[in-house]
């Protein structure tokens, strides 16, 4: 025990956790030179696609040190604000982190973040500033900076980069000397669960930091919180492949085949023991508010039950997904889901169609907003489509998010601006290190949603960055939005808006809808409807079908008879008026880009 070191790596989005993590693989001979490929954790496709984390990924590597062997147990996590659960599951699971920063960039709003979480956990932290092979790298004053914000001396931060590799050894064996192994625990087998795996053959596969105790291969286990009882079919270590191993024993990080066929019985946060003398259980994770809500519904009503099972699943291995059943009127069964930010909504539908082939409508995500009707009662609203009709209540209120900025001085400007468009309070602000400057603001929960995030990193170049968190609520003025499409009320696109946007709102709804939705064989009206006025009207031209194509010579009599057949067809759709709107679109329409 004394020889295992269990850490991860936390920074701000794109600062170099996976480069490093390659080279650390590479140096340990975890994975052979010829096998090596770039982000080598990253094993989802989207992942790989995007250049982003989404999913921490836990490794075992073996490293000897001055003829001293090691087990170096090591989770790389996500940057992005969206995965932040990821993030504080793996930093319960381990005994340090190592604190990364671009030599760069400098500190960012994300690094403050995620500092504070390791620093909640009690862990060590170290600090390395990365990238120092870059031309434009700081090294030197982000260390300093780094130095400030830890509290410690400038030579004690350590400097490597992820590409080269240089500075990776001595950052091995640092990790060594000043993360403590794991400590001696004496209230018999324990063992916290951080995450899930399904296998159609094997069951749930559970990831776990062992706390007390020795887990082997055909131990009769339960889980503290949930009750079910298992055998274990396996355990062993992580690579970048399972390896089973004879047993699991206290300070180690590996995994254990239950054999559960039911997602429903087990979940993140809870505790492995034995069956016949259980141990008390850890204390586990808090659960993650979501902060924005979508309703999910399948295209075809026959897949729901497909839908459900792919959700159970899919919440094992992504814990912060939340849902429950919901019935609309208009779309059927589906399910009310929350997600931890935009991006992370955007990840598990694609996850959803890639990984269990399962075709969505999506309505328009929102936030949950209180509103006080009329007589003084008061109902929580998740979904747009069940907000209540303009003038049906009597005020409403809305979860405010206050946001802690870090950009270069020459955008500050511009940062501001877009922050006043977006409703915000502006705080006083403070010089930070490399020409920059760091305030807080606070704005409404759902402009976030509307490209905040896109927004200030365009108008800095990059530069800037912003981590947030809920603090309460306050009064809105806003109004729903509907859209129409051939005079029927879409429940999916509506949205839920500020009166201030409903009309600029409308308009680009409209038009975005106009140029992604087929054509049809009558002409369709596209309507954005609030507060009972028409705001913004397009029409989609009919598709266009020469019905005479064939015909050649002859009466023209024969081409007008056609022509008024089709005519009247065209009048009998057009009162019909239905319009089948296919998934692409409900994905098109939830990205705001054109």
């Amino acid at each position: 025990m004394k020889n295992i070191r269990n850490f991860s790596i936390i920074a701000h989005i794109d600062h170099g956790k996976s480069t490093l993590a390659d080279r650390m693989l590479e140096l340990t001979g975890t994975i052979e030179k010829r096998k090596m490929r770039e982000q080598a954790l990253d094993t989802m496709d989207l992942e790989r696609e995007r250049g982003i984390t989404i999913k921490m990924t836990p490794v075992s590597m073996a490293y000897t040190l001055n003829a001293i062997p090691y087990t170096l147990n090591l989770i790389d996590t996500p940057g992005h604000i969206d995965f932040a659960y990821e993030v504080s599951r793996a930093l319960k699971a381990v005994d340090g982190a190592l604190l990364l920063v671009d030599a760069t960039q400098g500190v960012q709003a994300q690094t403050l973040s995620v500092l504070e979480s390791a620093r909640a956990s009690g862990i060590v932290i170290v600090p390395v500033v990365s990238k120092i092979d870059s031309p434009l790298a700081r090294t030197d004053e982000v260390a300093e900076e780094l130095a400030r914000l830890l509290g410690v001396q400038a030579w004690e931060v350590l400097r490597v980069s992820g590409k080269t590799g240089e500075g990776v050894a001595e950052l091995l064996a640092a990790i060594i000397a000043r993360i403590p192994a794991p400590h001696n625990g004496n209230a018999g087998a324990q063992a916290l669960v951080f995450d899930f795996e399904y296998s159609a053959h094997r069951g749930i596969v559970v990831f776990v930091r062992v706390f007390g105790g020795a887990f082997r291969a055909g131990d009769d286990l339960r889980f503290a919180v949930t009750g079910a009882r298992f055998k274990a079919l396996e355990v062993g270590s992580l690579g970048l492949s399972q390896r089973a191993s004879d047993e699991l024993r206290e300070g180690d990080i590996g995994y254990i085949v239950t054999g559960i066929k039911e997602a429903a019985n087990a979940v993140v946060g809870d505790t492995v023991t034995t069956f016949l003398s259980p141990a008390e259980a850890l204390a586990g994770y808090k659960n993650p508010q979501p902060v924005v809500w979508a309703s999910l519904f399948p295209e075809s009503q026959d897949d729901f039950s497909h839908l459900k099972a792919a959700l159970e699943k899919l919440k094992l291995t992504d814990p912060s997904l939340a849902f429950e059943e919901e019935l609309s009127p208009v779309l059927g069964r589906g399910f009310r889901s929350g997600f931890l930010g935009m991006l992370h909504l955007e990840i598990v539908l694609e996850r959803l169609k890639r990984e269990f082939g399962v075709r969505l409508l999506v309505a328009s995500p929102s936030i949950v907003y209180e509103v006080v009707k009329e007589n003084g009662a008061r109902e929580i609203v998740y979904s747009p489509a069940e907000f209540p009709d303009y003038g049906a209540y009597k005020e409403v209120y809305e979860p405010i998010a206050e946001t802690h900025i870090i950009t270069p001085t020459e955008y500050m400007g511009a940062v501001i601006q877009s922050l006043y468009r977006h409703e915000a309070t502006v705080g006083e602000s403070e010089n930070w290190s490399g020409n920059r400057v760091s305030f807080k603001a606070e704005l409404p929960l759902r402009e976030l949603m509307r490209g905040f995030f896109d927004e200030i990193k365009n108008i800095s170049s990059g530069y800037a960055s912003f981590s947030y968190e809920i603090v309460g609520a306050k009064k809105a003025d806003v109004v729903r939005l509907d859209i129409l499409v051939a005079e029927e009320r879409v429940p999916a696109f509506s949205q839920v808006v500020s009166r201030a946007v409903a009309y600029d709102e409308a308009k680009r709804v409209v038009e975005r809808l106009h140029a992604v939705l087929p054509r049809q064989l009558f002409v369709t009206k596209i309507q954005g409807v609030a507060q009972g006025r028409i705001l913004s009207s397009q029409s989609l031209p009919a598709m266009k079908k020469d019905v005479t194509g064939y015909l050649y010579g002859g009466d023209i009599t024969r081409k007008k008879k056609l022509w008024e057949k089709q005519k009247k067809g065209k009048k009998k759709l057009l009162a019909r008026g239905k319009v089948e709107i296919p998934h692409e679109v409900f994905l098109k329409m939830l990205r705001r880009e054109g």
